[in-house]
């Protein structure tokens, strides 16, 4: 089992201040927005035996078990971060397996430089994701019912939005939903600023359930985003509940912190909400155009005290345990390799003592066993 020392990457939208009050240093004044534990070889957790890339890389077999290694190869098939979000992030989708493959190899083909700031496939994976709030936590999640959509769009009485109001009330709903994203994202820049504008003002005016979009184009004033962002479901998690974010899905971060992981994969097509390169015609392809439920994850308790996010993906299983005072240990040993994170409190996990923001890795078959009074998650695969 070795202890890990993470990564802490400064995008602009992180919160200044969530990490450090977790880890209980002083802030630095800068924005800290992630920190990953894993094998990514864009920040590699670091252990005694070296970056955790390199230790797996030596021996994946005795690092990842036999299981593991079959199914998934022979690398970490997931990503663990702290996500503190102090401003929204960018509005987003990521790609299926299928599409993954097809879009990287055709950008591997045509020569596109790895890190061309228009490249939309940095590898040939898909990146299913789940975030579990640590604090309220807010989020964007999958389209809004249409005529919801068109509700809450009429509702700010901006005559420029009318003709969105009415393709949204038009059948077959995905259809009606595909038109008014495009038209949104390949408006003229300058007609969208001013509706944008409009649409601002009113949203800070009428406040209530228009407050999250007027917080939205405070940080990106003119962004087209802000009115996509009105035809996804506004989500507000409660500490302990979750969301699972799959291919296709349209979604983007708000505010609050929160454990997430991911596949590993850095694929992302960006609906908006972002200075960087939006791919409309390939932003359209990956979409689906479904309203749908949020779907908010509570964890599913085992008479082991294991509470499980039960998802569809194999990549990763992510689940936690909140150990009393006073309780009995609890044996985590797995055939897969594992994450372990406190949270909360103090947790013995084999020789070490973890406090909040504190991680080991547990490679496969390792005795791994937990004790303390705390909150620990546990990230690991289904093999």
């Amino acid at each position: 089992m070795d202890r890990l020392d993470n990564t802490i990457r400064p995008y602009a939208w992180g919160s200044p201040t969530a990490i450090p009050r977790l880890l209980g240093v002083e802030p630095t004044g800068e924005p800290q927005a992630e920190m990953w534990m894993g094998a990514h070889p864009g920040a590699p957790s670091r252990t005694p035996r070296g970056p955790l890339v390199e230790v797996i890389e030596a021996d994946p077999e005795r690092e990842l078990g036999a299981r593991a290694v079959a199914r998934f190869g022979p690398r970490l098939p997931f990503l663990l971060k702290l996500l503190a979000a102090g401003a929204p992030l960018s509005l987003q989708v990521h790609p299926d397996l299928e599409q993954a493959r097809a879009g990287y190899a055709d950008e591997e083909r045509r020569g596109v430089p790895a890190d061309a700031p228009h490249r939309n496939y940095k590898d040939a994976n898909h990146k299913p994701e789940l975030i579990c709030a640590l604090t309220e936590f807010d989020g964007l999640c999958g389209f809004r019912d249409p005529v919801q959509a068109a509700g809450l769009l009429d509702g700010l009485g901006v005559d420029s939005l009318k003709p969105y109001v009415d393709l949204l009330h038009a059948h077959p709903e995905d259809a009606a939903l595909r038109e008014v994203l495009t038209a949104v994202l390949t408006a003229d820049p300058e007609d969208m600023a001013h509706t944008v504008a409009e649409a601002t003002a009113a949203c800070t005016r009428l406040g209530g359930a228009y407050a999250p979009y007027a917080d939205i184009a405070h940080h990106y004033p003119g962004d087209p985003g802000v009115i996509a962002a009105m035809l996804l479901n506004h989500v507000r998690l409660q500490p302990g509940e979750a969301l699972y974010l799959g291919a296709g899905i349209p979604h983007a971060y708000l505010n609050g912190l929160g454990v997430e992981i991911m596949a590993n994969s850095d694929n992302v097509l960006r609906c908006g909400l972002t200075p960087k390169h939006v791919d409309v015609p390939e932003l359209l392809r990956i979409v689906r155009f479904a309203p749908s439920d949020p779907g908010v994850l509570r964890p599913e308790a085992s008479p082991e005290g294991e509470e499980v996010y039960e998802t569809p993906t194999d990549e990763f299983r992510l689940s936690r345990y909140v150990l009393p005072e006073g309780g009995t240990a609890r044996d985590l040993t797995r055939d897969t390799p594992q994450i372990l994170l406190c949270t909360s409190g103090t947790v013995r996990a084999g020789e070490h003592e973890l406090g909040p923001g504190q991680s080991v890795f547990v490679p496969a078959g390792e005795p791994a066993e937990i004790s303390g009074a705390g909150t620990i998650f546990r990230a690991t695969v289904v093999a």
